[in-house]
């Protein structure tokens, strides 16, 4: 029976697990823990909407200022504005509706309650759907927020906006040239375009060139940072060639008796095949070894000399020059004779040739 029972916690700590869930946990086998207990709801674990409860009043005065009045449903769950007989304003009305978008979203309230000045705008910004994969969405979230808060500390700054990045979204209120940037730069750190740093570089290069006069009206980008990716692989999408659509199947391919009945190998006994086989192997090493042997000479290969003139026929050539000055020395003389003798014309005289004068 020993036996038998050593075999059975044998064979359970064997058994492989599928799936990483599946792994047993330090609490299932835990007999102090019932795990049929409910257990009493608790107002602490919920303590956003406790905080919402005590800031309502400052919410509710802020709102009837402007004429708007605003309600708190705990039950529902929920947080609705409506205007009154006292509104003047036609847009605050869309301002009251960002106000409870941003408390929803864990802005303070006393925050959120500046986005009922007209200098003040607000941008909820969605990055949950950016990315697939929820450990790689994490850790771009993290690389916005940066150690300590220092990147978004330093984006407030430079953006003069605010900025709160909680769960799926980022909330962000300022200017509407603020907040264009704030999206460019969630955007791009979530979609892994370019690290936050970077952008923090080229905002800080602007601020710089706007307090350049001269530097007004011209382009800047000779002035910013490129930065370039480096070792990111991207996928070559193959295009494939669509063939022309035909109802008929393709012809059937021989298979490898038909192409042996065709060359007559099929008739051959086994050991003309294997001579066969083996005497193609040796051509195909012979092709080899005569292919891999020029490639090994070229490099032993003189270069080919510039082609030199041919001594003897330059030689040659002086010579010939020589004697015809030679001969039309001669005729000139020659022709002097004669003129004063008989008139005679020099071009004919030259071009005639050279004969003994008695």
């Amino acid at each position: 029976m020993e036996k038998e029972d050593v075999e059975e916690v044998n064979l359970q700590q064997k058994k492989k697990h599928k799936g990483k869930h599946d792994k047993p946990k330090p609490w299932d086998e835990d007999p102090n823990i019932d795990r049929w207990k409910i257990d009493k709801f608790d107002s602490s674990w919920n303590p956003d909407e406790k905080y919402l409860q005590e800031a309502w009043p400052k919410v509710k005065s802020a709102l009837k200022e402007y004429g708007i009045s605003a309600e708190l449903n705990l039950v529902e769950g929920s947080m609705t504005v409506s205007t009154t007989r006292k509104t003047r304003d036609p847009y605050i009305i869309i301002k009251a509706r960002d106000l409870i978008k941003l408390l929803s979203r864990s802005v303070p309230a006393p925050q959120a309650i500046k986005i009922l000045n007209d200098e003040m705008q607000c941008d909820i910004i969605k990055i949950g759907n950016l990315v697939r994969n929820k450990e790689r969405f994490v850790k771009r979230r993290q690389r916005l927020v940066g150690p300590n808060s220092s990147t978004l500390k330093a984006l407030e700054i430079l953006t003069g906006c605010y900025i709160l990045v909680q769960g799926n979204t980022v909330a962000a209120m300022g200017s509407f040239k603020g907040l264009k940037q704030v999206r460019r730069i969630v955007e791009d750190c979530i979609e892994n375009k370019m690290h936050p740093v970077y952008h923090i570089k080229i905002l800080m290069m602007k601020k710089e060139l706007e307090k350049d006069p001269a530097l007004k009206d011209e382009n800047w980008d000779r002035f910013l940072p490129k930065f370039k990716k480096k070792n990111v692989q991207t996928k070559k999408i193959k295009s494939k060639e669509k063939k022309p659509y035909t109802p008929f199947p393709p012809p059937q391919q021989p298979s490898k008796i038909d192409q042996e009945l065709e060359s007559g190998e099929y008739f051959l006994s086994e050991k003309k095949k294997l001579a066969k086989k083996w005497q193609e192997k040796q051509e195909k090493q012979a092709q080899k070894t005569a292919e891999n042997k020029r490639k090994r000479e070229e490099a032993f290969v003189p270069p080919k000399e510039p082609v030199k003139q041919d001594s003897n026929k330059a030689e040659n050539d002086k010579e010939d020059v020589a004697a015809l000055t030679m001969s039309l020395k001669q005729k000139a003389k020659e022709f002097g004779k004669k003129k004063s003798i008989q008139n005679v014309n020099a071009e004919e005289y030259i071009a005639a040739p050279t004969t003994k004068q008695p």
